[in-house]
């Protein structure tokens, strides 16, 4: 992608890529909690109620920064490194699958955002882990470890506890929750249908956000239509103010942004640390709401929140772990396989 930095470049110093990694966390952090509260912002409008024009609208502006950035890497190729690709209709009905359980998931995902609030966001939409281990057990019937299982008991437990508290302050919202849920399961079989079509795209990631928002983008439009959505947008005040289409821009750009720096954050971290990195930016963007919005909470409101989190995180260590034993400990058969001409073992980094 463009403007990517390398991490670990010869006779870089410590001190040089810790300040490298630094940017690269505090971007991401930046980019999430920002787009968070900027969709939140927009969807809270009490005179736009249409989150389906909203959505559809930031993925018109992926689309265009993806077009736009092709031209920019054609025209400064070293300056800018973007992939060069056509749309090809063949390509755009192979991703199809995967395009309607995307929309499905930015759309739940937009409306447990506008029902339950950036504060109790993080709970309501905690289920994404153990729709992963559900999921992942009745489509490509792999089993989970008693360990991760237990670690997906504490999130559950967390979000009924969550769920319970958030009742007891009197500001639940059970079309949020049920949203929430959705958007949880929609997470885990975006995840499982990537992989399935990431061939289609010659395994490139950008290729892939390009046809599946151009695919968003035309199943979008039957949706407002039907949702009379164009009718909330024709008497809305606001329509022809700059300010209203310069905020939904800049939702749209964070949007495509928030791709690249966790892309990023991997790259210049790993998989493991990222997940750290975002429970820790979740408990950040949880804490900021609760005081931006003046909000009171109780002790196992809180306590709700550190087992989502916790238990999210604990998840994410054992299955590292458990990965990293399957890639160091190779079947007896395979050991050959591993050595290099010479004889030694040669090791990988993880």
């Amino acid at each position: 992608m463009a403007f990517t930095p390398e991490p670990g470049a010869p006779g870089e110093t410590f001190l040089l890529r810790s300040m490298k990694i630094a940017a690269v966390v505090s971007s991401y952090w930046f980019i999430s909690i920002t787009m968070v509260f900027l969709n939140n912002h927009l969807l809270d409008n009490k005179d736009l109620d249409a989150p389906l024009f909203i959505t559809f609208y930031q993925c018109l502006v992926t689309v265009g920064l993806c077009l736009l950035l092709q031209l920019l890497s054609s025209r400064c190729p070293t300056l800018i490194d973007f992939p060069s690709f056509k749309f090809d209709l063949k390509t755009s009905r192979e991703v199809l699958p995967l395009s309607i359980v995307f929309i499905c998931m930015i759309t739940f995902n937009n409306l447990c955002l506008k029902n339950l609030g950036v504060a109790f966001y993080t709970v309501g939409r905690s289920l994404s882990t153990v729709f992963n281990v559900l999921l992942s057990y009745l489509i490509l019937k792999q089993t989970t470890s008693v360990r991760a299982l237990l670690c997906c008991g504490v999130i559950l437990g967390g979000f009924w506890l969550g769920v319970d508290q958030e009742g007891l302050g009197g500001s639940l919202s059970w079309t949020g929750v049920f949203f929430g849920v959705l958007a949880s399961a929609c997470v885990s079989l975006n995840a499982i249908y990537t992989k399935k079509v990431m061939a289609a795209v010659e395994g490139n990631i950008w290729k892939l956000s390009f046809y599946n928002n151009v695919n968003a983008c035309v199943l979008f439009v039957p949706l407002v239509l039907v949702f009379g959505e164009l009718g909330h947008l024709a008497r809305f005040s606001r329509l022809l103010e700059p300010s209203f289409w310069a905020m939904m821009t800049l939702g749209g750009v964070f949007g495509f942004a928030i791709g690249y720096v966790t892309g990023l954050q991997i790259k210049f971290t790993s998989p493991l640390t990222h997940n750290v990195s975002g429970t820790a930016k979740a408990c950040a963007q949880t804490l900021i709401a609760v005081v931006y919005y003046h909000s009171s909470k109780g002790l196992l409101w809180w306590t709700s929140n550190l087992m989502v989190l916790g238990g999210s995180s604990a998840y994410t260590w054992v299955k590292s772990r458990e990965m990293k034993k399957v890639q160091q400990v190779p079947k007896d058969g395979d050991k050959e396989k591993l050595l290099p001409p010479g004889g030694a073992a040669s090791s990988s980094a993880v």
